[in-house]
């Protein structure tokens, strides 16, 4: 039964009355309805397809509603383009963030809000405003700073500047945690809750709930589009959340003991400097055997995704050596290693899906055949039969529950988790001897999350080795047999599932002994 939460004593910011979208034969919102409380935390939590980003792109102006309306402050307003949204008082940081690399903090702040063709007024008065916002919120950021430079943490305080700067009163976030440390999580939560002190209302979209239970007020469930519950945060618990979430109770993922093989991947003393002579990686060495999953955790950017590209043959490594059942695969570093990986029963699983595990625009068909496109079974020759692919596509679909089984559908227009488990359907088809693994479950719902897990776990119990990298001590700890924590491009410590635990691993992350 639906639990209303209490609307703050100063109403509704924003009231959703009705709202229906549909996308051909999908339906993504169904006669959505709920009030978010004027200067409240309020989260919004579903499966991915559940309907949350479409349900906000619609109050931001990136869709119009097929029925229903939206009120903000007890005025119903239209929302026709994210500039009237703007105008309303209303900002929208992305997960993937809408910042130019080549311009400065300051140049991305005013972009598309300039002041007119003389630009130097307008920069002066925008760098006082900047000034000031960093003061007011404790998100000071030196202006002339190049975005591109700066890390994901520091990128996402620029975007929560230039929604202020922009006057929002009104702050959605979709997945504002997907790629950020611990101390930066920390210091995000900080924020929001000073803007929360300050009268104005924050949305959050996630899908972890830890952080739903941490930081809001109130939560609002959905499910197939469906509002199924709205509650007080302080009145519900996370495992509740996860229920209505997925419409099942959920068990943890079931691990029987280890039974490791003979070797079947050995690094040793592997090094790797970037382009401008930056040492990536240093001394790293490690084994991986059959039926075990091995996991490597660390702060990210501390080498983890250079490691796994390296070991997939995307970068050529400056020291050391890979044996794959005995043979130095570094020997062979050239355009066709990862081809040639795949043949020898390598998969990868890339960190980023959108930039190296998919092509967005091409459809599921299409993108279900990245690399192995010379597969006989898909066609004569170059020549890829379209039924084929569709065949293939829809295998994969109905094994890994894919939402919606539309293999003409681009990839753009699935959610994160199903665009993830397409990917790893492609990957694990080939039943390899080793699985590379990145973030497997970054932006993923709790549902699809049990699911990858499974798969994984699945993997392991039929001999296979899997190396899974992932910055989320929770997924490393309930899935690796043995941890390895790295650092500053270097292993910094090596334990036992058993001996393991948050506290040790953190030690390790930050360069100290456990």
């Amino acid at each position: 039964m639906t639990r209303p939460a209490p609307p703050n004593s100063a109403g509704f910011a924003v009231e959703f009355a009705g709202v229906s979208k549909r996308f051909g034969a999908v339906v993504a919102n169904d006669a959505v309805s709920f009030g978010i409380g004027a200067g409240a935390i309020h989260g919004i939590v579903g499966e991915n397809g559940a309907g949350k980003s479409t349900l906000m792109s619609i109050l931001y102006g990136f869709y119009q509603a097929d029925a229903g309306s939206i009120r903000l402050r007890g005025q119903e307003a239209r929302i026709r383009t994210s500039h009237e949204a703007i105008a309303q008082g209303i900002g929208m940081v992305h997960q993937h963030f809408m910042l130019v690399d080549a311009f400065t903090v300051l140049e991305n702040i005013v972009l598309g809000v300039e002041g007119g063709a003389l630009l130097g007024a307008g920069l002066d008065r925008a760098r006082a405003r900047l000034a000031q916002l960093g003061r007011d919120y404790g998100l000071e950021i030196d202006p002339d700073t190049r975005v591109g430079d700066l890390p994901v943490g520091v990128q996402q305080r620029v975007e929560i500047l230039k929604t202020l700067y922009r006057g929002a009163e009104i702050m959605i976030l979709d997945e504002p945690t997907a790629v950020l440390t611990l101390q930066e999580v920390e210091g995000l939560f900080a924020t929001l809750r000073r803007l929360r002190d300050e009268g104005k209302t924050v949305i959050i979209v996630t899908h972890k709930l830890r952080e739903i239970m941490d930081l809001t007020d109130a939560v609002t469930i959905m499910r197939a589009g469906k509002v199924v519950a709205q509650l007080a945060t302080s009145q519900t618990s996370a495992a509740e959340i996860a229920e209505l979430m997925v419409g099942r109770k959920l068990e943890p993922p079931r691990r029987a003991a280890a039974t490791p093989g003979p070797v079947v991947l050995a690094v040793e003393n592997l090094g790797l400097s970037d382009a401008r002579g930056v040492t990536r990686l240093a001394g790293v060495s490690f084994t991986v055997r059959r039926g075990e999953i091995l996991g490597i955790a660390g702060v990210s950017g501390n080498g983890q995704t250079e490691l796994l590209e390296v070991l997939a043959g995307l970068r050529a490594p400056s020291a050391g050596r890979m044996l794959f059942h005995g043979e130095d695969l570094a020997r062979h570093y050239g355009p066709d290693l990862p081809a040639r990986l795949r043949r020898l029963g390598i998969a990868h699983v890339p960190e980023d899906r959108h930039g190296a595990g998919m092509v967005m625009p091409f459809t599921a068909q299409e993108n279900a055949a990245l690399g192995y496109q010379g597969d006989a079974a898909l066609g004569p020759g170059p020549m890829l039969l379209p039924g084929r692919l569709a065949l293939r596509c829809r295998r994969f679909m109905a094994k890994f529950d894919v939402r919606p089984a539309d293999p003409g559908l681009r990839a753009s227009l699935f959610s994160g988790g199903n665009q993830q488990k397409l990917v790893l359907a492609r990957e694990l088809d080939r039943d390899p001897e080793l699985l590379l693994i990145g973030q497997p479950t970054r932006g993923v719902d709790i549902g699809a999350i049990e699911f990858i897990h499974g798969q994984l776990l699945a993997l392991r119990a039929a001999g296979k080795a899997v190396v899974l990298v992932s910055t989320e001590l929770e997924e490393i700890l309930a899935l690796a047999d043995r941890i390895l924590v790295m650092c500053a491009g270097r292993i910094t410590g090596e334990l036992a599932a058993a001996e393991a635990d948050e506290a040790k691993i953190g030690l390790m992350m930050a360069g100290m002994a456990a």
